[in-house]
């Protein structure tokens, strides 16, 4: 079980904070980077190609868990808070304000971001916007779906400690999903694993909107019981319709 990672598309749930520690400088500066206020003097340091295509996977975890294939041909950056995933940028995410602006053409943020507390969603939202290029840089979300856990429970009868399917980590249940996964919490003795909040779709559009994403959309899911969607700061464009088939017509989130 590796911290970073969620349950829904990865099966595991990981962890997305701890104290914070010093970052690890990644390279040397990097070449036209942004014009915005300098990054503090002991921030990690980047060299990315500009000939090349740019992700900040935030919460890797670890590097056999894969991105979607639609990256194949980028260039992966891990971020990750736990030395022991050996990230290309060890460092709390909630302290993206660290890094240098506008350097990376996307983040995918993979059941990382239910990690927070609530009134750290909004920090870690902005620092997406902060490392993202403007105006066609791009965040991949995907969370567990809360309301889809509520129908089950709700509408079907289902038990919070039912289990919901099998996953390569193990049965997981509802509760699983909803708080963070229990075996994980318990073997590791911490709570990087516990769920500090959660998310339907309006509340997580909301929160998008609220942080510079003014436009968002509903992609298909990829695992189960899991909302994924992709927030932007202006209109759709070629990339987003190569990528996700996502153009201005699409369904909001």
């Amino acid at each position: 079980m590796r911290p970073g990672r969620g349950l829904v598309g990865r099966a595991i749930i990981g962890h997305a904070q701890q104290e914070e520690t010093c970052p690890r400088p990644f390279s040397s500066p990097a070449r036209g980077a942004a014009s915005a206020a300098a990054p503090p003097a002991d921030a990690p340091r980047l060299v990315l190609d500009p000939a090349r295509q740019h992700v900040l996977d935030v919460g890797g975890g670890h590097r056999d868990n894969a991105l979607p294939p639609h990256y194949a041909a980028w260039r992966r950056l891990m971020l990750d808070i736990d030395p022991k995933a050996a990230p290309d940028i060890l460092l709390d995410a909630r302290q993206l304000q660290r890094l240098p602006a506008g350097q990376f053409d996307a983040v995918y943020c993979s059941h990382n971001l239910e990690h927070y507390h609530e009134h750290e969603v909004a920090r870690v939202l902005a620092g997406f916007a902060h490392v993202l290029k403007a105006p066609q840089g791009f965040v991949e979300i995907r969370v567990p779906d809360v309301h889809a856990i509520a129908v089950e429970i709700a509408t079907r009868g289902r038990e919070l400690d039912e289990v919901l399917y099998t996953s390569p980590a193990g049965p997981i249940r509802l509760v699983d999903v909803l708080y963070g996964y229990g075996r994980a919490i318990e073997q590791s003795g911490v709570d990087f694993y516990a769920h500090k909040t959660g998310f339907t779709r309006a509340t997580l559009r909301r929160a998008l909107e609220a942080t510079g994403f003014t436009r968002a959309y509903r992609l298909a899911p990829i695992g189960v019981y899991e909302i994924r969607a992709l927030a932007l700061r202006a209109a759709p464009g070629e990339v987003h319709r190569q990528l996700f088939a996502v153009d201005a017509s699409s369904e909001a989130l």
